[in-house]
């Protein structure tokens, strides 16, 4: 397959804003996502009627919910629609806004996420959880009769494989926990920002073994959202242009327990396309955020994306290249383990924010002109891959 490499730095990312995280008690996910779409707004200089695109997601048992977006910002969009590829969602989005603003469908695109599976925000997401009603008409490799209790159980399996064929350890498994607690902690915004030892982390309770309470991502209240248009307009904009230099998607739709897709993820070919658009590798990256639902999927994730060799993952982060000292800081503002889980809208917007250099010098990485992003999910099996650079 030949990529279309005109899309390189065709497109920008021209403001970035994010809503309350954490725990935001009587205030809906539709209100979240609009209060991050303001900021996002104001972010950029511009106004809602500036806007004639829409990529979103929120609650899944909420019908076109773009619709009530779109409502609520008071616009209509010449592009709309609701984006389902779960934790790949936000990735693949900005791939499609920028194929949609080559194409002509639209001119300036927000893209925002918030109030999906994990969060408290939706009043019947307790419900829903209980009941299993989410997906249960379509059919799965494998059931509760199993034992087998959603995302936690699927990445443990996996997480359990990498172990047995790497001699990859919980220790390993720990140095991705405490680098995100280390970045939240000065970030104002983190939902988690008490120091974590590694004496606490092997400490916590068992969740499905081998993930303990401290390897699994939180659950949160909150939405993200960025703002997209094209590299030539976003020269006029308030903000610094963080340029879309490679996008890339694969999915192993096959499932997650075919084959070896619990340890070579989608990841793998996803980011060879991404690579293959920018023009760039493993190690052109200055930063990476990189989708920690779990602490082994960083792992798994950095040795499909070629920051390593596949089964070196653990050896890679103990060695400390994950920390802002290190050769490829991580997860900057603390990623879903610790800043707070809104999918990957939240590793967006930290990227692009790497990339202006407008963060203190606590906060900056030195020098990053080019970032990765990636997003996981659906079923685990979904992924998308988006590569930044510095305008």
């Amino acid at each position: 397959m030949t990529l279309d490499r005109t899309l390189r730095d065709s497109c920008a990312i021209v403001g970035v804003g994010h809503s309350r995280l954490g725990r935001v008690p009587n205030v809906s996910a539709l209100d979240l996502l609009v209060e991050a779409i303001n900021q996002a707004l104001d972010d950029s200089g511009l106004v809602a009627s500036d806007i004639d695109g829409l990529l979103c997601r929120g609650p899944q048992d909420i019908y076109c919910f773009h619709q009530l977006v779109g409502a609520q910002l008071g616009i209509n969009a010449r592009f709309s629609t609701a984006v389902d590829s779960g934790g790949a969602s936000q990735t693949l989005s900005v791939a499609l806004a920028a194929l949609a603003i080559r194409a002509g469908m639209a001119k300036t695109i927000v893209i925002g996420f918030g109030g999906d599976d994990w969060s408290r925000t939706h009043a019947s997401e307790q419900a829903r959880i209980s009941n299993d009603t989410h997906g249960s008409a379509r059919p799965k490799e494998f059931g509760l009769e199993y034992g087998f209790t959603g995302a936690v159980a699927a990445h443990a399996l996996g997480a359990q494989r990498h172990m047995d064929l790497f001699g990859t350890t919980r220790d390993h498994f720990a140095e991705v926990a405490l680098v995100c607690r280390e970045n939240a902690i000065l970030n104002p915004s983190a939902q988690m920002r008490k120091p974590l030892t590694r004496e606490a982390y092997h400490a916590a309770h068992m969740v499905v073994e081998p993930f303990g309470l401290f390897d699994c991502s939180l659950r949160s209240d909150g939405a993200g959202a960025i703002i997209v248009t094209s590299a030539e307009r976003a020269r006029d904009m308030r903000q610094p242009p963080v340029l879309i230099k490679g996008f890339g998607s694969h999915n192993n739709t096959r499932g997650w327990f075919i084959d070896d897709n619990m340890v070579h993820t989608a990841a793998g070919p996803s980011g060879a396309a991404a690579y293959e658009m920018a023009g760039l590798g493993p190690k052109d990256v200055d930063v990476a955020q990189i989708y920690d639902c779990f602490t082994y999927m960083v792992i798994t994730e950095l040795e499909d994306y070629g920051f390593c060799k596949k089964g070196e993952g653990g050896d890679f982060v103990a060695s400390g290249a994950l920390r802002r000292s290190g050769i490829l800081p991580c997860n900057t503002a603390g990623g879903l383990l610790s800043e707070a889980h809104v999918d990957g809208m939240l590793h967006i917007c930290e990227g692009a924010r790497q990339l202006r250099h407008t963060y203190p010098p606590e906060r900056q990485v030195k020098d990053a002109e080019i970032a990765l992003i990636s997003g996981h999910g659906g079923n685990q099996v979904c992924h998308a891959t988006l590569i930044l650079g510095k305008g």
